[in-house]
C-alpha cells in the first residue's frame, strides 16, 4: 500500500512537564491537544511504522497530555501510548522487517510519534502480533491494562496470600485482575467510590466491594483487614483513601503504587509502622516490569491473548471515536463510567 507523506493526529500542545497540578479528568482537549497534520514519520532500526486502527485512552494517556506522567511531553509530536493496527513499513534490522503486513498491539513508549494518530511508530520487540480471535478493541487495550494485571497478579500469587486490596475497583486493570484472582481462588477486596459500582465489582470477581465515600467505610475496611489479613496494595489512586487504606493493613504489607488518579498528596500517616511493622511502599511500572522479566512477559502475552480470544477476557467499550470528532467528544465519553474510549483515524 502507498504510505502517504502527511498524516492528521491530535498533536500535543505542551512540552515536557506542567509546572501546576490539575485533576486527573480530562476537562477539555483544547488545552492539551490539537487536531492537525503533521509529517509520516519513517521507521528507523528496530522501529515500524503502524497504520493505526484503534488507539486507546488510558489514565496514563490524560496524566501524559496534561504534563503530569513521568515522561516529559515533546510539542507538536502525537500523543497516545497504546493502540493496534498494520505494520506498513519497517526499520533495517530483523526483528522490525519480521513484523512487516502483520497486525499488532503495540505501545509507543519513548518513540514520541504516538498512537491518536493515523499512523504510529514503535519499537518491534514491544508489539504483540495479535491471534484472529482478538477483537480490535481488545487488542488496542492489550498492552498497558491486561499485562500490568497479569503482572500484578503475579506479585499477590508470590506473596502467598490469598486476599489483596485494589483502589479504582471499578476500572478496567482492576476488573481484568479480579477475573484472574477469582479463577484461581483469591480474594480481592475492590475499593470504589459510588454505590452503583458495587454490583459491578463484585460481578468481575470481588470477594468485598467498598464504597470509600461510605460513612461505614473506615469501620467495614477494618472489619475485613481483619478477617483477612491482605498484605498487598494495588494501588491506582494513592492520596488519603490509600493513606487510610496502608495505615490499616497489617505487619509486613506491601503497597505497590501504579498510579495517582488522585492529586492530593500522599501521607504516610505513621511512619514507624515502616520500621516496626515491616511495611514497605514500592511503585510499579510495566514497562520496567518487561525489561526485568523477559520470560514472564512472554507467558503474560500468550495468557492475555487466549483470555480476549476465548471470551473470559473483554473490553468495556464506552465509545468509538473518529479521530476528526476527538476533540468534541473525547471528554464526554470519558466522563461515562465503567468502560473504555477509543480513538480510530
Amino acid at each position: 500500500m502507498a504510505i502517504p507523506t502527511q498524516m492528521h493526529a491530535l498533536l500535543l500542545k505542551g512540552d515536557g512537564y506542567a509546572s501546576t497540578r490539575s485533576p486527573s479528568n480530562l476537562e477539555a482537549m483544547q488545552p492539551y491537544v490539537e487536531y492537525g497534520s503533521i509529517e509520516v514519520p519513517a521507521p528507523k532500526g528496530k522501529q515500524v511504522l503502524i497504520k493505526v486502527s484503534r488507539a486507546s485512552i488510558n489514565p496514563s494517556d490524560v496524566m501524559f497530555v496534561k504534563g503530569l506522567y513521568g515522561q516529559p511531553r515533546m510539542q507538536g509530536r502525537p500523543a497516545g501510548f497504546e493502540g493496534v493496527g498494520t505494520v506498513v513499513a519497517a526499520g533495517e534490522e530483523p526483528v522490525a522487517q519480521g513484523l512487516m503486513g502483520k497486525r499488532i498491539a503495540f505501545a509507543t513508549g519513548l518513540s514520541n510519534w504516538g498512537a491518536w494518530a493515523e499512523y504510529a511508530i514503535a519499537d518491534a520487540p514491544g508489539c504483540i502480533p495479535l491471534v484472529d480471535g482478538v477483537r480490535d478493541e481488545d487488542g488496542a487495550a492489550m498492552i498497558v491494562n491486561p499485562l500490568t494485571a497479569l503482572a500484578m497478579f503475579g506479585i499477590v500469587k508470590d506473596e502467598g496470600e490469598k486476599a489483596f486490596i485494589m483502589t479504582a475497583g471499578a476500572s478496567q486493570l482492576s476488573k481484568l485482575t479480579m477475573n484472574v484472582a477469582r479463577e484461581e481462588g483469591f480474594r480481592p477486596i475492590a475499593i470504589v467510590r459510588r454505590d452503583d459500582q458495587l454490583k459491578l465489582v463484585e460481578e468481575a470477581g470481588a470477594a468485598y466491594a467498598l464504597n470509600a465515600e461510605s460513612p461505614e467505610f473506615r469501620h467495614r475496611l477494618r472489619e475485613i483487614i481483619k478477617a483477612e489479613q491482605p498484605r498487598i496494595f494495588l494501588d491506582a489512586v494513592t492520596g488519603p483513601l490509600a493513606t487510610t487504606i496502608f495505615h490499616e493493613m497489617p505487619r509486613r504489607s506491601r503497597w505497590i503504587v501504579y498510579g495517582r488518579l488522585d492529586q492530593e498528596t500522599t501521607a504516610i500517616r505513621e511512619p514507624g509502622q515502616l520500621i516496626f511493622m515491616s511495611k514497605v511502599v514500592e511503585g510499579f511500572w510495566l514497562p520496567e516490569w518487561m525489561r526485568k522479566s523477559p520470560e514472564r512477559r512472554v507467558e503474560a502475552v500468550m495468557a492475555a491473548q487466549k483470555r480476549f480470544a476465548d471470551g473470559r477476557w473483554k473490553t468495556d467499550v464506552t465509545a468509538v471515536v473518529p479521530l476528526a470528532e476527538a476533540m468534541a467528544r473525547v471528554p464526554q465519553e470519558l466522563a461515562k463510567p465503567n468502560g473504555k474510549v477509543f480513538i480510530a483515524p
